[in-house]
């Protein structure tokens, strides 16, 4: 029988455990909202919502100090269930993955110096085995594909008797996943609206968050960023050609991810043959994570482009990456810089104008008509004729 103190119900809150703590504390969720404790509790969840919107996902997260004092502990383990309330009231299916996947790594980067017993705790509480090195088909699928790295495919790992072989090492990775499946699966939640209207400041503020996050890592959509591949792509889809299924998605992934809204990506659609409206929302809504599911697609990497001979007419940049998104931060970095410095070089030539155009002006002459006729002599020095 493993005993949890208020610290580790802290630190993994998604247990029942700690969900039946929390069932305590007041008799209405509403009127616990309004209160002093209530408070802190969303503003903790806001904390995590905003950690959740900039974790990146492939390295261990900061874990967050947890206080001695009941009264913290208490609104920590309370912001878990405020937090998933706050994205339900959003009915934003991007903000429930990034919450879920940084809760999941959370726990992930606890688990590293935990005690065997508590793990093996955490393990059943989420439908995993105690011990042991297996995991069955039907639970390691689910997981699995939400891990982008070949070894984690099917067909990579030893499967005897409906059970998949895991390393003791991957355990934790498994445990992670597992988690992430599970806290979503049951996201959105019906929330009632008073519930809503309450929090309704918070949903607001984590939107507009969302948006700036996306404008600060990718900023104004620049087409002339675009790399070939998607350049190409768009012209198929400008001059009525035909699009395999692989092109539709990259080039949907691709404009969702550095921030084109979905609205403007389902009109890019029009010009193609046997336009279908409600198949092409579906589809793009579906990659963008809110049609349905809580999964938000990446555009795919350079070497899966190529594998469907969607790699095309490939520059000296493309030799430097290996994926479109990399391409496009790169290409407007350059195109940014070429950009102050024309704008530099114009700014000093106006100065210089404007220095001589004074300095005649102030020896009696005619700066209007003198400037353009000395410019000329002095490039005529330069040349050396």
């Amino acid at each position: 029988m493993v005993t949890l103190d208020r610290k580790d119900l802290a630190k993994y809150p998604f247990l029942k455990e700690s969900q039946s703590y929390i069932g305590t504390i007041s008799s209405s969720l509403e009127q616990y909202l309004q209160s002093p404790g209530g408070k802190h509790a969303i503003k903790e969840a806001s904390t995590t919502m905003q950690c959740a919107l900039s974790f990146n996902g492939r390295e261990l997260p900061p874990l967050p100090d947890i206080p001695p004092d009941a009264e913290s502990i208490t609104n920590i383990i309370a912001s878990y269930p405020v937090s998933r309330i706050i994205v339900s009231c959003a009915q934003d299916r991007v903000l429930i993955d990034r919450l879920v996947r940084y809760q999941s790594w959370l726990v992930f980067a606890f688990l590293q110096d935990e005690s065997s017993y508590v793990k093996r705790f955490i393990r059943k509480s989420i439908g995993l085995p105690e011990t042991g090195t297996e995991i069955s088909v039907t639970d390691y699928i689910p997981v699995a594909s939400r891990m982008q790295e070949e070894r984690w495919r099917l067909i990579n790992r030893v499967v005897i008797r409906g059970k998949v072989r895991v390393a003791p090492l991957e355990y934790d990775e498994i445990v992670r996943e597992r988690l992430r499946y599970v806290m979503a699966r049951n996201l959105p939640i019906k929330v009632p609206s008073s519930i809503c209207e309450l929090l309704q400041p918070e949903v607001d503020n984590i939107k507009t968050e969302w948006q700036k996050h996306i404008l600060e890592e990718f900023g104004k959509v620049e087409e002339s960023a675009f790399p070939p591949c998607m350049q190409a792509i768009l012209g198929a889809i400008a001059g009525q050609g035909h699009l395999t299924h692989m092109a539709r998605f990259a080039i949907s992934a691709f404009l969702h991810n550095i921030g084109m809204e979905n609205t403007r990506i389902i009109e890019l659609y029009g010009n193609v043959q046997n336009f279908d409206l409600r198949k092409t929302m579906y589809q793009v809504e579906h990659i963008s994570g809110r049609g349905g599911t809580s999964t938000e697609y990446i555009s795919p990497q350079c070497a899966t482009m190529r594998t469907h001979g969607i790699c095309i007419h490939p520059d000296s940049l493309c030799q430097k990456i290996n994926h479109p998104l990399t391409y496009y931060k790169q290409k407007k970095r350059e195109i940014s810089k070429k950009n102050l410095k024309s704008t530099s070089e114009q700014k000093g030539s106006r100065q210089i104008l404007d220095k001589a155009g004074t300095k005649k002006s102030e020896s009696g002459g005619d700066s209007s008509n003198q400037i353009p006729s000395r410019a000329d002599g002095g490039n005529k020095d330069e040349q050396g004729t």
